[in-house]
């Protein structure tokens, strides 16, 4: 009957919000945090919705036009000022359950709503995407792919220094990388994608020979071509006009904002941040905590639902 779960995530943020403005409650989802801290929140914002705490996720009989809470306790004075070491050690704990749920085959996946990534992990290079990589024991082999039905985007490196991503860049990174990609892109969307590879820097610096252009990427693709549907490497600063993007499924960058800063202009909310790579399915929101939007109850629920359409077709 539950098919997914859903994280609260952190909670000084807009989560709650966007949670009881989301489809959740139509979804066949559980969502796992504070029971209490989601009902108080509800109560300052005047958002009413139907909620249920549970001890066990065994223990829902119904789900259907009502949240039901998987809690997990968190005290707090202010429930939307929580102090930021035990706003982590709670995140955690709802990312683990998360995590063993699914590989208890209790759930087939999970939506984190957003997080506070500066708070919860100590490595300024660490996301909700390498966390659960690293839990998987799938690290540097998981993809983080920015979907839209329209046009999808990765990212080869993720929440590392501009200045380091060079060094980042190896044959053996890129070719894991992206034979995951298209593995899992078969695997959960039932086609070959077609896959456009940029290059790194500005016009690919001309294709000199000391480029990474030329002594990595090209390399890459001319392994990859003889069994993927892989071109490239592109420049960065055309490859997303409208006549280029109807001959791709996914435009694989090199670094995060390569990618991320474009799509984003151009699906704003649409979009769902989705883990390949892992042994069951992780989907988050594509936004942020959103702290300067907390209490003015203007937030746009738009990705969340798009992971909630997403994850109940792939479940």
């Amino acid at each position: 009957m539950i098919k997914f779960a859903i994280i609260l995530g952190e909670p000084n943020s807009i989560n709650s919000e966007i949670l009881a403005k989301s489809n959740a409650h139509k979804s066949k989802a559980v969502v796992i945090g504070s029971y209490n801290l989601l009902k108080s929140q509800l109560k300052i914002l005047k958002i009413k919705k139907k909620l249920k705490r549970i001890k066990r996720i065994d223990d829902i009989k119904k789900s259907g036009e009502i949240l039901n809470v998987l809690d997990i306790p968190l005290k707090f004075k202010n429930p939307f000022s929580v102090n930021p070491e035990k706003s982590s050690s709670y995140i955690k704990k709802c990312l683990i359950l998360g995590h063993q749920l699914c590989l208890r085959k209790k759930v087939k996946g999970i939506i984190n709503c957003a997080i506070d990534k500066k708070n919860l992990f100590k490595n300024k290079n660490m996301g909700i995407t390498e966390y659960l990589a690293k839990k998987n024991k799938v690290y540097k082999s998981e993809v983080m792919l920015i979907y839209n039905q329209n046009i999808s985007v990765v990212p080869l490196t993720t929440h590392i220094k501009v200045r380091e991503i060079s060094k980042y860049l190896k044959k053996n990174l890129l070719i894991k990388k992206i034979r995951s990609l298209h593995k899992n892109y078969l695997k959960y969307f039932k086609k070959k994608p077609r896959i456009a590879v940029l290059g790194l820097n500005p016009h690919n610096l001309e294709f000199k020979k000391n480029s990474e252009e030329v002594k990595t990427i090209l390399p890459v693709i001319s392994i990859l071509k003889k069994n993927y549907k892989i071109f490239g490497p592109y420049s960065s600063d055309t490859i997303f006009l409208k006549d280029n993007l109807q001959n791709f499924d996914v435009i694989v960058g090199m670094y995060h904002d390569q990618v991320l800063a474009p799509f984003k202009a151009l699906f704003g909310f649409d979009a769902v941040n989705i883990t390949l790579g892992l042994p069951y399915i992780r989907m988050s929101p594509d936004h942020g905590t959103a702290k300067d939007k907390i209490k003015l109850k203007v937030s746009n629920p738009q990705s969340l639902n798009r992971c909630i359409d997403v994850m109940s077709r792939l479940t």
